[in-house]
Protein backbone atom coordinates (compact mmCIF):
# COMPACT_ATOMS: atom_id res chain seq x y z
CA UNK A 1 0.00 0.00 0.00
CA UNK A 2 1.24 2.94 -0.80
CA UNK A 3 0.32 7.11 -0.07
CA UNK A 4 0.15 9.08 -3.45
CA UNK A 5 3.18 10.92 -4.13
CA UNK A 6 2.53 13.88 -5.85
CA UNK A 7 5.94 13.99 -7.29
CA UNK A 8 5.92 10.80 -9.15
CA UNK A 9 4.67 10.06 -12.49
CA UNK A 10 1.66 7.84 -12.05
CA UNK A 11 -0.58 5.57 -14.40
CA UNK A 12 -4.37 6.19 -14.52
CA UNK A 13 -7.10 4.18 -15.60
CA UNK A 14 -10.54 4.47 -16.27
CA UNK A 15 -13.40 2.13 -14.58
CA UNK A 16 -13.37 0.27 -18.31
CA UNK A 17 -9.33 -0.44 -18.11
CA UNK A 18 -10.04 -0.75 -14.45
CA UNK A 19 -12.69 -3.66 -14.54
CA UNK A 20 -10.28 -5.68 -17.53
CA UNK A 21 -7.15 -5.85 -15.11
CA UNK A 22 -10.09 -6.96 -11.77
CA UNK A 23 -11.04 -9.66 -14.54
CA UNK A 24 -7.26 -10.29 -15.50
CA UNK A 25 -6.55 -10.44 -12.00
CA UNK A 26 -9.28 -12.37 -10.70
CA UNK A 27 -8.74 -15.32 -13.57
CA UNK A 28 -4.80 -15.78 -12.03
CA UNK A 29 -6.21 -16.63 -8.51
CA UNK A 30 -8.69 -18.33 -6.40
CA UNK A 31 -12.19 -17.08 -5.74
CA UNK A 32 -12.82 -14.61 -3.06
CA UNK A 33 -9.01 -13.93 -3.47
CA UNK A 34 -9.17 -10.37 -4.25
CA UNK A 35 -11.88 -8.93 -2.39
CA UNK A 36 -10.04 -10.61 0.96
CA UNK A 37 -7.01 -8.88 -0.16
CA UNK A 38 -8.98 -5.37 -0.88
CA UNK A 39 -10.66 -6.00 2.74
CA UNK A 40 -7.66 -6.87 4.24
CA UNK A 41 -6.25 -3.43 2.84
CA UNK A 42 -8.75 -1.34 4.11
CA UNK A 43 -9.19 -2.40 7.39
CA UNK A 44 -4.84 -2.15 7.70
CA UNK A 45 -5.06 1.40 6.75
CA UNK A 46 -8.03 2.42 9.30
CA UNK A 47 -6.37 0.97 11.91
CA UNK A 48 -3.32 3.47 10.74
CA UNK A 49 -5.14 6.20 10.62
CA UNK A 50 -7.52 5.56 13.37
CA UNK A 51 -5.47 3.53 15.59
CA UNK A 52 -7.47 4.24 18.88
CA UNK A 53 -11.25 4.70 17.78
CA UNK A 54 -13.11 2.02 19.30
CA UNK A 55 -16.41 1.94 17.88
CA UNK A 56 -16.01 1.85 14.08
CA UNK A 57 -18.77 2.23 11.85
CA UNK A 58 -19.02 0.57 8.09
CA UNK A 59 -21.43 1.58 5.54
CA UNK A 60 -21.60 -1.23 2.97
CA UNK A 61 -23.58 -0.94 -0.38
CA UNK A 62 -24.86 -3.99 -2.21
CA UNK A 63 -22.41 -5.14 -4.12
CA UNK A 64 -18.68 -5.46 -4.37
CA UNK A 65 -17.68 -2.24 -2.68
CA UNK A 66 -19.93 -3.32 0.08
CA UNK A 67 -18.23 -6.65 0.00
CA UNK A 68 -14.94 -4.99 0.49
CA UNK A 69 -16.19 -3.27 3.59
CA UNK A 70 -18.10 -6.32 5.30
CA UNK A 71 -14.32 -8.19 4.55
CA UNK A 72 -12.91 -5.56 6.31
CA UNK A 73 -15.04 -5.64 8.94
CA UNK A 74 -14.52 -8.85 9.93
CA UNK A 75 -10.47 -7.95 10.36
CA UNK A 76 -11.39 -4.97 12.61
CA UNK A 77 -12.99 -7.56 14.75
CA UNK A 78 -11.06 -9.33 14.80
CA UNK A 79 -8.54 -7.03 15.72
CA UNK A 80 -10.07 -6.42 18.94
CA UNK A 81 -12.67 -3.10 17.40
CA UNK A 82 -16.54 -2.82 17.94
CA UNK A 83 -17.66 -2.85 14.57
CA UNK A 84 -20.45 -2.12 13.30
CA UNK A 85 -22.08 -2.27 9.58
CA UNK A 86 -24.89 -1.28 8.09
CA UNK A 87 -25.52 -3.60 4.84
CA UNK A 88 -28.10 -2.41 2.33
CA UNK A 89 -27.31 -6.09 0.51
CA UNK A 90 -29.02 -9.38 1.24
CA UNK A 91 -27.99 -12.86 0.97
CA UNK A 92 -29.93 -13.76 -1.92
CA UNK A 93 -29.32 -10.58 -4.34
CA UNK A 94 -25.56 -9.84 -3.53
CA UNK A 95 -22.87 -10.89 -5.55
CA UNK A 96 -21.40 -13.96 -4.47
CA UNK A 97 -17.64 -12.26 -2.88
CA UNK A 98 -20.24 -10.13 -0.99
CA UNK A 99 -21.64 -12.68 0.59
CA UNK A 100 -19.01 -14.81 1.41
CA UNK A 101 -17.75 -11.78 3.11
CA UNK A 102 -20.67 -11.33 4.98
CA UNK A 103 -20.89 -14.73 6.50
CA UNK A 104 -17.17 -13.71 7.39
CA UNK A 105 -18.20 -10.82 9.34
CA UNK A 106 -20.77 -12.38 11.13
CA UNK A 107 -18.73 -15.28 11.93
CA UNK A 108 -16.50 -12.96 13.45
CA UNK A 109 -19.07 -11.57 15.67
CA UNK A 110 -19.52 -7.73 13.58
CA UNK A 111 -22.60 -6.11 14.60
CA UNK A 112 -25.01 -6.10 12.02
CA UNK A 113 -27.04 -3.09 12.06
CA UNK A 114 -30.27 -0.77 10.17
CA UNK A 115 -29.11 1.94 11.84
CA UNK A 116 -25.55 3.81 11.87
CA UNK A 117 -24.43 4.04 15.41
CA UNK A 118 -25.10 6.68 17.92
CA UNK A 119 -21.56 7.50 18.70
CA UNK A 120 -18.60 6.53 16.57
CA UNK A 121 -15.05 7.30 16.45
CA UNK A 122 -14.53 6.24 12.29
CA UNK A 123 -16.32 5.30 9.41
CA UNK A 124 -15.67 3.63 6.57
CA UNK A 125 -17.92 4.26 2.90
CA UNK A 126 -18.27 1.39 0.88
CA UNK A 127 -21.79 2.00 -0.64
CA UNK A 128 -20.51 2.21 -3.82
CA UNK A 129 -16.79 2.56 -5.36
CA UNK A 130 -17.05 3.07 -9.02
CA UNK A 131 -20.40 1.85 -9.15
CA UNK A 132 -21.20 5.75 -9.18
CA UNK A 133 -20.29 5.87 -12.54
CA UNK A 134 -23.94 4.73 -13.64
CA UNK A 135 -26.10 5.61 -10.93
CA UNK A 136 -26.08 8.42 -8.31
CA UNK A 137 -26.97 7.80 -4.43
CA UNK A 138 -30.22 7.37 -2.74
CA UNK A 139 -32.65 6.22 -0.43
CA UNK A 140 -30.34 5.19 2.78
CA UNK A 141 -27.68 5.75 1.13
CA UNK A 142 -28.11 9.55 0.90
CA UNK A 143 -29.11 9.63 4.68
CA UNK A 144 -25.84 7.79 5.61
CA UNK A 145 -23.56 9.80 3.15
CA UNK A 146 -25.42 13.01 5.36
CA UNK A 147 -24.27 11.65 8.51
CA UNK A 148 -20.93 10.78 6.95
CA UNK A 149 -20.24 14.59 6.20
CA UNK A 150 -21.82 15.84 8.95
CA UNK A 151 -18.83 13.74 11.61
CA UNK A 152 -16.07 15.25 13.38
CA UNK A 153 -14.65 11.70 12.70
CA UNK A 154 -12.24 10.65 10.23
CA UNK A 155 -13.45 8.98 7.40
CA UNK A 156 -12.28 6.29 4.63
CA UNK A 157 -13.44 5.54 1.24
CA UNK A 158 -12.70 2.30 -0.22
CA UNK A 159 -11.92 2.54 -3.87
CA UNK A 160 -13.58 6.21 -4.69
CA UNK A 161 -15.99 8.06 -2.49
CA UNK A 162 -19.35 7.36 -2.86
CA UNK A 163 -21.30 10.22 -5.61
CA UNK A 164 -17.89 10.68 -7.42
CA UNK A 165 -17.61 9.72 -10.73
CA UNK A 166 -14.34 7.94 -11.35
CA UNK A 167 -13.48 8.76 -14.90
CA UNK A 168 -14.63 12.36 -14.56
CA UNK A 169 -14.16 13.77 -11.25
CA UNK A 170 -17.97 15.12 -11.29
CA UNK A 171 -19.45 15.15 -8.00
CA UNK A 172 -23.02 13.98 -7.44
CA UNK A 173 -25.31 16.57 -5.12
CA UNK A 174 -25.29 13.77 -2.31
CA UNK A 175 -21.05 13.00 -2.51
CA UNK A 176 -18.88 11.18 0.62
CA UNK A 177 -16.28 13.93 1.22
CA UNK A 178 -13.16 11.72 2.98
CA UNK A 179 -10.87 12.39 4.95
CA UNK A 180 -8.64 9.49 3.30
CA UNK A 181 -9.35 7.49 0.16
CA UNK A 182 -7.76 3.89 -0.62
CA UNK A 183 -8.06 3.58 -4.52
CA UNK A 184 -7.72 -0.39 -5.61
CA UNK A 185 -5.96 -1.82 -8.21
CA UNK A 186 -5.74 1.31 -10.20
CA UNK A 187 -5.41 5.23 -9.77
CA UNK A 188 -8.72 6.39 -11.29
CA UNK A 189 -8.95 10.11 -13.41
CA UNK A 190 -11.99 11.79 -11.41
CA UNK A 191 -9.74 11.39 -7.79
CA UNK A 192 -7.06 14.23 -9.29
CA UNK A 193 -9.33 16.48 -11.23
CA UNK A 194 -13.08 18.13 -10.71
CA UNK A 195 -14.48 17.47 -7.64
CA UNK A 196 -12.31 14.51 -7.06
CA UNK A 197 -9.24 16.50 -4.73
CA UNK A 198 -12.28 17.87 -2.37
CA UNK A 199 -13.84 14.36 -2.24
CA UNK A 200 -11.34 12.04 -1.73
CA UNK A 201 -8.89 13.75 0.80
CA UNK A 202 -5.89 11.76 1.22
CA UNK A 203 -5.22 9.17 -1.50
CA UNK A 204 -3.87 5.65 -0.99
CA UNK A 205 -3.39 2.90 -3.58
CA UNK A 206 -3.25 -0.82 -3.02
CA UNK A 207 -3.01 -3.02 -6.25
CA UNK A 208 -3.79 -5.94 -4.47
CA UNK A 209 -1.18 -8.26 -5.70
CA UNK A 210 2.09 -9.21 -7.04
CA UNK A 211 0.65 -10.36 -10.77
CA UNK A 212 -1.53 -6.97 -11.18
CA UNK A 213 1.10 -4.70 -12.48
CA UNK A 214 1.79 -6.93 -15.54
CA UNK A 215 -1.73 -6.66 -16.35
CA UNK A 216 -1.60 -2.88 -15.55
CA UNK A 217 1.40 -2.77 -18.43
CA UNK A 218 -0.85 -4.44 -20.88
CA UNK A 219 -3.61 -1.30 -20.36
CA UNK A 220 -2.85 1.79 -22.51
CA UNK A 221 -2.89 4.81 -19.59
CA UNK A 222 -6.22 6.88 -19.78
CA UNK A 223 -4.61 9.71 -18.23
CA UNK A 224 -0.97 10.36 -16.73
CA UNK A 225 -0.67 12.27 -13.44
CA UNK A 226 2.20 14.74 -14.21
CA UNK A 227 5.15 14.37 -11.94
CA UNK A 228 7.95 16.58 -11.03
CA UNK A 229 10.33 17.10 -14.42
CA UNK A 230 14.18 17.08 -13.87
CA UNK A 231 15.92 20.34 -13.38
CA UNK A 232 17.91 21.40 -16.43
CA UNK A 233 21.26 23.08 -15.46
CA UNK A 234 22.50 25.94 -17.94
CA UNK A 235 25.86 25.22 -19.93
CA UNK A 236 28.53 27.32 -19.10
CA UNK A 237 29.26 29.27 -22.54
CA UNK A 238 25.17 29.51 -22.96
CA UNK A 239 24.06 33.54 -23.40
CA UNK A 240 20.82 34.89 -24.26
CA UNK A 241 20.24 33.90 -27.24
CA UNK A 242 20.51 30.16 -26.23
CA UNK A 243 17.07 30.33 -24.30
CA UNK A 244 14.77 32.45 -27.03
CA UNK A 245 12.71 35.22 -26.92
CA UNK A 246 9.45 35.89 -25.90
CA UNK A 247 6.43 38.71 -26.83
CA UNK A 248 3.59 39.43 -24.73
CA UNK A 249 1.02 40.71 -26.46
CA UNK A 250 -2.14 42.10 -24.81
CA UNK A 251 -2.26 44.60 -22.09
CA UNK A 252 -5.01 46.99 -23.20
CA UNK A 253 -6.23 50.31 -21.27
CA UNK A 254 -6.87 49.29 -17.83
CA UNK A 255 -5.58 45.61 -18.27
CA UNK A 256 -1.67 46.86 -18.51
CA UNK A 257 -0.76 44.67 -15.59
CA UNK A 258 -1.78 41.26 -17.51
CA UNK A 259 0.70 41.95 -19.66
CA UNK A 260 3.29 42.63 -17.07
CA UNK A 261 2.73 39.90 -15.40
CA UNK A 262 3.33 37.47 -17.59
CA UNK A 263 5.96 39.42 -19.21
CA UNK A 264 7.87 39.13 -15.54
CA UNK A 265 6.83 35.46 -15.07
CA UNK A 266 8.79 34.94 -18.84
CA UNK A 267 11.66 36.23 -17.41
CA UNK A 268 11.90 34.72 -14.58
CA UNK A 269 11.39 31.66 -15.83
CA UNK A 270 14.14 31.52 -17.86
CA UNK A 271 13.63 33.46 -21.12
CA UNK A 272 16.50 35.06 -23.36
CA UNK A 273 14.73 38.52 -24.35
CA UNK A 274 11.48 39.54 -23.58
CA UNK A 275 9.61 42.07 -25.77
CA UNK A 276 6.21 43.64 -24.34
CA UNK A 277 3.76 45.12 -26.81
CA UNK A 278 0.71 46.93 -25.15
CA UNK A 279 -2.49 47.79 -26.29
CA UNK A 280 -2.46 50.98 -23.86
CA UNK A 281 -1.69 53.50 -26.93
CA UNK A 282 1.26 53.89 -25.96
CA UNK A 283 1.46 55.27 -22.25
CA UNK A 284 4.13 52.98 -20.99
CA UNK A 285 7.60 52.72 -22.97
CA UNK A 286 9.61 51.58 -19.25
CA UNK A 287 8.76 49.77 -16.19
CA UNK A 288 11.22 51.16 -14.45
CA UNK A 289 10.45 48.19 -11.92
CA UNK A 290 12.09 46.20 -14.36
CA UNK A 291 14.03 47.63 -17.04
CA UNK A 292 14.56 44.11 -18.32
CA UNK A 293 11.58 44.43 -20.27
CA UNK A 294 12.03 45.98 -23.58
CA UNK A 295 9.11 47.63 -24.44
CA UNK A 296 7.43 48.00 -28.53
CA UNK A 297 4.96 49.66 -30.20
CA UNK A 298 3.30 46.91 -31.64
CA UNK A 299 3.90 47.72 -35.63
CA UNK A 300 7.51 47.12 -34.58
CA UNK A 301 7.07 43.82 -33.41
CA UNK A 302 8.67 40.61 -35.95
CA UNK A 303 6.91 37.35 -35.33
CA UNK A 304 9.55 35.97 -36.95
CA UNK A 305 12.04 34.13 -34.78
CA UNK A 306 10.50 34.78 -31.56
CA UNK A 307 7.72 32.81 -29.16
CA UNK A 308 4.28 34.77 -28.67
CA UNK A 309 1.92 34.83 -26.01
CA UNK A 310 -1.24 36.62 -26.64
CA UNK A 311 -4.14 37.95 -25.26
CA UNK A 312 -3.24 38.45 -21.24
CA UNK A 313 -5.14 41.76 -20.90
CA UNK A 314 -5.74 42.14 -23.97
CA UNK A 315 -9.62 43.54 -24.12
CA UNK A 316 -11.43 44.45 -27.42
CA UNK A 317 -8.28 45.27 -29.54
CA UNK A 318 -7.24 41.81 -30.37
CA UNK A 319 -9.27 41.10 -33.33
CA UNK A 320 -6.90 42.37 -36.05
CA UNK A 321 -3.53 41.32 -34.09
CA UNK A 322 -4.82 37.67 -33.97
CA UNK A 323 -5.30 37.38 -37.44
CA UNK A 324 -1.62 38.71 -37.75
CA UNK A 325 -0.43 36.44 -34.75
CA UNK A 326 -2.23 33.41 -35.98
CA UNK A 327 -0.66 33.66 -39.74
CA UNK A 328 2.86 33.71 -38.46
CA UNK A 329 5.27 31.10 -38.00
CA UNK A 330 5.90 31.77 -33.94
CA UNK A 331 4.99 29.21 -31.21
CA UNK A 332 2.15 30.91 -29.62
CA UNK A 333 0.53 31.02 -26.31
CA UNK A 334 -3.21 32.06 -26.70
CA UNK A 335 -5.00 32.90 -23.34
CA UNK A 336 -7.71 35.32 -21.83
CA UNK A 337 -8.77 37.31 -23.62
CA UNK A 338 -7.23 36.24 -27.45
CA UNK A 339 -9.15 32.93 -26.56
CA UNK A 340 -12.80 34.54 -26.23
CA UNK A 341 -11.75 36.86 -28.98
CA UNK A 342 -11.37 33.50 -31.40
CA UNK A 343 -14.33 32.09 -29.82
CA UNK A 344 -16.57 34.59 -31.54
CA UNK A 345 -14.82 34.31 -34.70
CA UNK A 346 -14.87 32.06 -37.09
CA UNK A 347 -12.12 33.11 -39.75
CA UNK A 348 -9.70 33.13 -36.75
CA UNK A 349 -10.30 29.69 -35.54
CA UNK A 350 -9.93 28.85 -38.70
CA UNK A 351 -6.75 30.43 -38.60
CA UNK A 352 -6.61 27.91 -35.60
CA UNK A 353 -6.98 25.43 -36.64
CA UNK A 354 -4.97 25.32 -40.18
CA UNK A 355 -2.15 26.07 -38.00
CA UNK A 356 -1.41 22.49 -37.41
CA UNK A 357 -1.79 21.43 -40.88
CA UNK A 358 1.35 23.67 -41.05
CA UNK A 359 2.99 22.16 -38.10
CA UNK A 360 2.84 25.23 -36.07
CA UNK A 361 3.28 25.39 -32.67
CA UNK A 362 0.11 26.27 -30.37
CA UNK A 363 -0.93 25.93 -26.76
CA UNK A 364 -4.48 27.27 -25.58
CA UNK A 365 -4.45 28.09 -21.98
CA UNK A 366 -8.39 28.51 -21.11
CA UNK A 367 -10.25 28.28 -18.15
CA UNK A 368 -13.80 26.18 -17.82
CA UNK A 369 -15.74 28.96 -19.03
CA UNK A 370 -13.42 30.13 -22.14
CA UNK A 371 -13.12 26.34 -22.91
CA UNK A 372 -17.10 26.30 -23.09
CA UNK A 373 -16.98 29.39 -25.60
CA UNK A 374 -14.72 27.72 -28.16
CA UNK A 375 -16.93 24.25 -27.87
CA UNK A 376 -20.31 26.23 -27.78
CA UNK A 377 -21.11 24.29 -24.62
CA UNK A 378 -21.77 25.15 -21.21
CA UNK A 379 -19.23 26.24 -18.73
CA UNK A 380 -20.68 22.80 -16.54
CA UNK A 381 -20.64 20.70 -19.18
CA UNK A 382 -16.82 21.33 -19.48
CA UNK A 383 -16.63 20.79 -16.09
CA UNK A 384 -18.47 17.48 -16.14
CA UNK A 385 -15.92 15.74 -17.78
CA UNK A 386 -12.84 18.10 -17.88
CA UNK A 387 -10.68 15.36 -20.25
CA UNK A 388 -12.92 14.83 -22.69
CA UNK A 389 -13.48 18.98 -23.46
CA UNK A 390 -10.17 19.19 -23.71
CA UNK A 391 -10.04 16.22 -26.09
CA UNK A 392 -12.32 18.10 -27.83
CA UNK A 393 -10.64 21.12 -28.47
CA UNK A 394 -7.35 19.12 -29.60
CA UNK A 395 -9.55 17.68 -31.83
CA UNK A 396 -11.37 20.95 -33.31
CA UNK A 397 -8.19 23.04 -33.47
CA UNK A 398 -5.25 20.51 -33.25
CA UNK A 399 -2.93 22.48 -30.59
CA UNK A 400 -1.64 22.19 -27.06
CA UNK A 401 -4.41 22.57 -24.62
CA UNK A 402 -3.93 23.15 -20.99
CA UNK A 403 -7.24 23.34 -19.55
CA UNK A 404 -7.03 25.11 -16.00
CA UNK A 405 -8.84 24.25 -12.80
CA UNK A 406 -8.49 21.80 -9.95
CA UNK A 407 -6.43 19.04 -11.70
CA UNK A 408 -5.79 20.81 -14.57
CA UNK A 409 -5.59 18.62 -17.64
CA UNK A 410 -3.03 18.98 -20.61
CA UNK A 411 -3.68 17.46 -23.63
CA UNK A 412 -2.71 17.43 -27.35
CA UNK A 413 -2.39 15.88 -30.57
CA UNK A 414 -0.93 12.18 -30.46
CA UNK A 415 0.10 12.35 -26.30
CA UNK A 416 -1.60 10.45 -23.54
CA UNK A 417 -3.59 13.33 -21.62
CA UNK A 418 -1.90 14.59 -18.34
CA UNK A 419 -3.35 15.78 -15.25
CA UNK A 420 -1.36 17.97 -13.09
CA UNK A 421 -1.27 16.97 -8.95
CA UNK A 422 0.07 20.38 -7.86
CA UNK A 423 -1.62 23.65 -7.01
CA UNK A 424 -4.28 25.05 -4.56
CA UNK A 425 -6.94 27.14 -4.06
CA UNK A 426 -4.30 30.05 -3.48
CA UNK A 427 -3.95 30.60 -6.81
CA UNK A 428 -7.76 31.48 -7.51
CA UNK A 429 -6.60 35.56 -7.94
CA UNK A 430 -6.33 38.01 -10.63
CA UNK A 431 -3.26 37.23 -13.04
CA UNK A 432 -2.02 34.08 -11.97
CA UNK A 433 -2.87 32.34 -15.29
CA UNK A 434 -1.41 35.89 -16.95
CA UNK A 435 2.31 34.03 -14.94
CA UNK A 436 1.49 30.53 -16.15
CA UNK A 437 0.93 32.35 -20.06
CA UNK A 438 4.35 33.74 -19.82
CA UNK A 439 5.41 30.58 -17.77
CA UNK A 440 4.55 28.04 -20.91
CA UNK A 441 5.68 30.66 -23.19
CA UNK A 442 9.69 30.70 -21.88
CA UNK A 443 9.97 27.28 -21.85
CA UNK A 444 8.64 27.57 -25.49
CA UNK A 445 11.16 29.69 -26.79
CA UNK A 446 13.44 27.19 -25.47
CA UNK A 447 12.91 24.99 -28.33
CA UNK A 448 11.06 22.35 -25.43
CA UNK A 449 8.06 20.96 -27.14
CA UNK A 450 5.03 22.23 -26.66
CA UNK A 451 3.39 19.49 -24.89
CA UNK A 452 6.60 19.38 -22.45
CA UNK A 453 6.32 23.02 -22.24
CA UNK A 454 3.18 23.15 -20.74
CA UNK A 455 3.29 20.18 -18.89
CA UNK A 456 6.50 21.22 -16.72
CA UNK A 457 5.03 25.06 -16.24
CA UNK A 458 1.66 23.88 -15.08
CA UNK A 459 3.20 21.87 -12.90
CA UNK A 460 5.98 24.48 -11.50
CA UNK A 461 3.05 27.16 -11.45
CA UNK A 462 0.96 24.94 -9.02
CA UNK A 463 4.17 23.84 -6.98
CA UNK A 464 4.93 27.28 -6.16
CA UNK A 465 2.00 27.66 -4.69
CA UNK A 466 2.03 24.49 -2.32
CA UNK A 467 5.15 25.24 -0.95
CA UNK A 468 3.70 29.13 -0.41
CA UNK A 469 4.42 30.32 2.75
CA UNK A 470 1.06 30.41 5.15
CA UNK A 471 1.11 33.67 6.82
CA UNK A 472 2.52 35.78 2.99
CA UNK A 473 -0.77 36.47 0.83
CA UNK A 474 -0.38 34.99 -2.31
CA UNK A 475 -0.82 37.41 -5.27
CA UNK A 476 0.00 37.18 -8.91
CA UNK A 477 2.83 39.59 -9.00
CA UNK A 478 5.02 37.67 -6.02
CA UNK A 479 4.40 34.41 -7.65
CA UNK A 480 5.71 36.03 -11.31
CA UNK A 481 8.50 37.18 -9.10
CA UNK A 482 9.22 34.19 -7.41
CA UNK A 483 10.23 31.70 -10.28
CA UNK A 484 13.28 29.62 -10.88
CA UNK A 485 13.93 27.92 -13.78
Amino acid sequence: MLKIDFGMRQTLQDVAATRRIEAATQATLAPHTLMQRAGLAVAQLALAIAPHARCIWLACGPGNNGGDGLEAAMHLQRWGKSTVVTWLGSVEKSPVDAVASYWRAMEAGVTFSEVPPANFDFCVDALMGIGAQVREPEALMVEWITLMNAGMTSLLAVDIPTGLQADTGRASENCVKATHTLSLLTLKPGLFTANGRDAAGALWLDNLGEGHPRFVDEEAPTAWLSGEPLSASRLHASHKGSFGDVAIIGGALGMTGAALLAATAALSAGAGRVFVGLLDGGKLTVDTSQPELMFRTLNDLDFSGITVVCGCGGGHGLHNLLSKVLSSPAPVVIDADAINTIAKDQQLQTLLSARSQHAKITVLTPHPLEAARLLGITAQAVQNDRLNSAHQLVLKFGCTVVLKGSGTVIAAPGEIPAINPTGNARLATAGTGDVLAGMVGARLATGMPAFQAASQAVYRHGQLADQWPVALPLTAGRLSRSLLI
